[in-house]
């Protein structure tokens, strides 16, 4: 029944209750719904497939990109945060690699890491996508690519010598650095078209919570073009596009629909009533709930927040409900529960 509700959606029929997923990081909140460890390896899969069949879940946000970069070349962290409440998975983060801005000027991430036989590949994507999907037969699986370019270069460089070599010549990073990391990417999008899932998730964490981190002529030129290039070949497979970023990309809501988006999954950061204004009737919504209000606010509060995402964007084809930047393991269950009971309880059309 999920998977059929979230074909609707995609194709923006109007469904009897709103889209659900969720992307949940505490374990303790699914013990407490399911009474199964998802920790344990003998419990997890039945755990997550409880909870999953409970909220229920339209959709998983799902992705592959390969193997990992660490084992093929030069990379860094993203950040070295762990969601443990206690912090018994913190680790030390990785030291940069790159000991000058020449250096990352020079980089060409597909020579470095090497692009993949497309076959090879769509064959690796087919049979993760599968696995995955045969695990959860109920609920749609996207096809996904995580570390697009901005991510790409995140992972690479961190964000220090990231930064610092965009800011001493942009020009040449756009032109040189980002088309290694798009080549790479190319490869990576062609393979998964073959694959030819019924959607696609591109993430790509191209913002800050406060909006652009770079002057937004520069993304215009060297970012929304080559997001178009990649969207194309998947677009003409029939593959809807689903884009995915943190923070606040408000001001490039119209740059990332031009560039091919069918939809858009974000923080709350991102301004939910410009998304529901401009494409309400054309796109998919995916959010936005904060999961601060689940974390310090009152029932109250959290019985707010969800009719505020309900009210703007019930009326939307598209709409699927979720909190915006994740369940995080310091929500207190009370609270979690809570929002769980307020949209089951306002989910309906």
């Amino acid at each position: 029944m999920s998977k059929e509700i979230f074909k609707k959606i995609l194709n923006l029929e109007f469904t009897e209750r709103i889209g659900r997923t969720e992307y949940c990081d505490h374990p303790q909140l699914i013990k407490h719904i399911t009474g199964l460890d998802p920790k344990s390896p003998d419990q997890a899969y039945q755990a997550y497939k409880k909870f999953y069949d409970w909220v229920p879940y339209d959709f998983l946000w799902y992705g592959n990109d390969g193997p990992e970069w660490a084992s093929l070349g030069r990379t860094t962290d993203m950040g070295h945060a762990v969601y443990q409440v206690d912090g018994t998975d913190y680790r030390k983060p990785k030291p940069c690699p790159f000991s000058s801005v020449e250096e990352v000027l020079s980089f060409d991430a597909a020579k470095e890491y090497g692009i993949p036989d497309i076959d090879e590949r769509a064959e690796y994507f087919r049979k993760s996508l599968d696995e995955v999907q045969n695990q959860f037969p109920d609920i749609v699986i996207p096809g996904g690519y995580y570390k697009t370019l901005v991510s790409g270069c995140i992972i690479s460089f961190g964000w220090e010598m990231f930064l610092e070599a965009v800011g001493t010549d942009p020009i040449r990073f756009g032109d040189y650095v980002l088309e290694g990391f798009f080549n790479l990417s190319m490869a990576n999008f062609r393979a998964w078209a073959k694959v030819k899932p019924l959607v696609f998730i591109c993430h790509d964490d191209m913002v800050w919570s406060n909006g652009a981190i770079f002057n937004p002529a520069w993304y215009r030129k060297f970012i929304f073009p080559r997001y178009k290039k990649l969207w194309s070949i998947l677009k003409e497979n029939g593959i809807k596009i689903l884009f995915c970023s943190d923070g606040n990309f408000t001001q490039f809501i119209d740059d990332i629909a031009n560039a091919g988006a069918d939809g858009f999954i974000f923080e709350p950061l991102t301004d939910l009533d410009c998304i529901v204004e401009k494409y309400g009737k054309t796109h998919v919504i995916v959010g936005n709930v904060d999961c601060r209000i689940l974390t310090y606010g009152t029932k109250q509060d959290i019985e707010k927040e969800v009719l505020r995402c309900i009210n703007i964007a019930k009326n939307c084809p598209g709409f699927v409900m979720a909190v915006g930047n994740h369940i995080p393991p310091d929500v207190p269950i009370e609270n979690a529960m809570y929002y769980f009971e307020a949209v089951k309880k306002y989910q309906y059309r």
